[in-house]
């Protein structure tokens, strides 16, 4: 079964005690769902149209599992904390295998 992943880069940080609150929110809502977070880096170098900002990658052990983690209702407790406090492009993609 192919796994699932978060991919986030934040853009823009408007707020950071927003996302310090959201951290704090998130994190146990993506490890009870089972996610393990990979990178959560604030060093990047980006190519071509990329965008050298925060990037986060969470793994799980599966795509449908990384859909459900996002809808859980911890995790969507987390979302309202950071609210309007960034502006980030979030996606949720299926890997190889």
């Amino acid at each position: 079964m192919a796994k699932g992943y978060w991919v986030s880069v934040y853009r823009t940080v408007a707020d950071p005690e927003r996302v310090a609150a959201y951290d704090e929110l998130a994190r146990p809502a993506v490890r009870a769902a089972g996610g393990r977070l990979l990178s959560r880096g604030s060093r990047v170098v980006a190519h071509d149209a990329g965008i050298a900002e925060r990037t986060v990658l969470i793994e799980f052990d599966s795509f449908d599992q990384a859909v459900a983690a996002r809808a859980s209702a911890a995790y969507q407790e987390a979302l309202a904390v950071l609210a309007d406090g960034v502006e980030r492009d979030f996606r949720i993609i299926e890997g190889l295998d």
